[in-house]
């Protein structure tokens, strides 16, 4: 098998011993065999759409299905199969290639507790909440100025979730949460059918049986995923641009797939188009002033070379989305170890956050030795079968998912100390970088980056 079609496969799902199947993303160029297939058009301006660009997309016989105007970019349906070849011959086209799918991070799965079947008196987050004391230091960060969240300034500090939506009406998240869009086709609601994004969001500012690192930050909701599947480059790259709009100060993406260029049967120009407009978009929501963070990924490999990532394929493979001007976070377990899932490599992890495991003496080969404490517990919605939300309760997670959020609610409490807009996104980076508790080798590492994050050095830091 390929290392691409193993990356396809994914690690998580032999080594849970599960028939999971981890999708690293593919292009609905490959998924489909029908004429139509969608395109990205990326147009050399960046700043807006050019003049004459409707009549270069329909001279190559494509139709406009989206506009990301303040991007540059278009979303195109073509039953043209020679579409890309025309559509590069205007002169306003930087790149055009077939839309990627990127889909939420498949994570490790505990069991679910509703809220009304906990027990009387029983303290959920001492009980299950390792990961957020770990980061807080068993909550002294919330003693510090900004430390819960709470901005000296009086603003609120927002992170936008873009992710599978939130549960909204959960008891331990509705308080703090800022509102929501659905960048899904056919949902307008950005509730959470999934419970991927709700389990994020209250890992950033759970208040109430559980907790989250900054439990007076505001969370928003940017759903891309609806109850099944992935979501297209463009929508994902339209919630970042609209959160962006929004005046949020962070964002968290626990999402992503890989990129493959030069493989004889996932052409470069399939490619170029879905990174360059992940790039805009980041950097649109970074000169904003977002402080953008993503996930690491779950399948175990080094990330760093993109030649040996693709192993016994042709080429080079890439983590997307990425760009060194975001933080890209690793995931460790209760013993502040590297967990045996997360993705790694030079140059590519900035910090490591907790994001939970399975304890000590599991066996991956075997799935023998699992402890479901070692996760990390968060809030999750009730969901029926038919993927309604029926009821709120907490749920056991495992992945760089969960370790992304933790990340991104410290930059908001960094910036809730020193105030809105006070800092920049390369600054807030930094101070997260340079408070990280160092581990393993000494200095940066490939594991862990800068180190595993902590609240508190942050919040001492002047």
């Amino acid at each position: 098998m390929s290392t691409r079609k193993k990356l396809y496969a994914g690690t998580l799902a032999v080594l849970l011993g599960a028939a999971t199947i981890f999708n690293a993303g593919v292009t609905k160029g490959e998924a489909e065999t029908n004429t139509e297939n969608t395109y990205l058009v990326i147009f050399k301006d960046q700043q807006g759409l050019p003049a004459g660009y409707a009549d270069a997309i329909k001279k190559a016989g494509g139709q406009v299905e989206d506009k990301l105007d303040k991007l540059g970019a278009v979303e195109v349906t073509s039953k043209n199969a020679n579409f890309l070849n025309e559509v590069k011959k205007s002169s306003l086209v930087l790149e055009a290639g077939v839309e990627n799918t990127v889909y939420p991070e498949q994570t490790i799965e505990g069991e679910t507790v509703e809220v009304e079947d906990l027990t009387e008196g029983a303290d959920f987050y001492n009980q299950y909440m390792w990961d957020i004391k770990q980061v807080t230091n068993d909550g002294e960060s919330w003693k510090l100025p900004g430390g819960t969240g709470l901005s000296v300034d009086g603003e609120d500090i927002v992170v936008g979730v873009i992710d599978t939506g939130i549960d909204y009406n959960h008891p331990d998240l509705k308080d703090n949460y800022a509102g929501g869009k659905s960048f899904v086709p056919g949902y307008s609601d950005p509730i959470d059918q999934n419970s991927h994004g709700t389990h994020v969001a209250g890992s950033i500012a759970a208040k109430g049986e559980a907790l989250g690192v900054g439990p007076d930050l505001k969370v928003a909701s940017y759903r891309v995923f609806g109850p099944t599947g992935g979501a297209a480059t463009s929508h994902i790259a339209d919630a970042l641009m609209t959160a962006a709009d929004d005046n949020v100060d962070v964002v968290n993406m626990s999402l992503g797939g890989y990129d493959w260029f030069q493989d004889p049967a996932y052409a470069t120009k399939d490619i170029v188009a879905d990174v360059q407009l992940f790039n805009r978009a980041i950097q649109y929501a970074i000169q904003k002033g977002v402080t953008v963070v993503g996930s690491a990924g779950n399948n175990a490999v080094d990330l760093s070379c993109p030649g040996k990532l693709s192993g016994d394929d042709t080429g080079a493979t890439h983590r997307s989305p990425s760009s060194q001007t975001m933080i890209r976070v690793s995931a460790g377990g209760a013993l502040k170890n590297l967990a045996f899932y997360s993705n790694y490599g030079v140059g590519k992890i900035d910090v490591m956050a907790p994001g939970g495991d399975l304890g000590p003496n599991y066996d991956p080969s075997t799935g023998a030795g699992r402890d479901n404490s070692y996760l990390a517990w968060s809030t999750v919605p009730v969901l029926d079968a038919n993927k309604n939300v029926i009821g709120h309760g907490y749920g056991g997670k495992g992945g760089t998912s969960m370790a992304a959020p933790k990340t991104a609610a410290l930059a908001g409490v960094v910036i809730a100390k020193h105030g809105k807009d006070k800092l920049t996104p390369a600054q807030v980076k930094a101070i997260i970088q340079n408070s990280a508790e160092d581990l393993f080798k000494p200095g940066y590492d490939e594991q862990t980056g800068n180190g595993l994050i902590n609240a508190v050095n942050a919040l001492n830091i002047k």
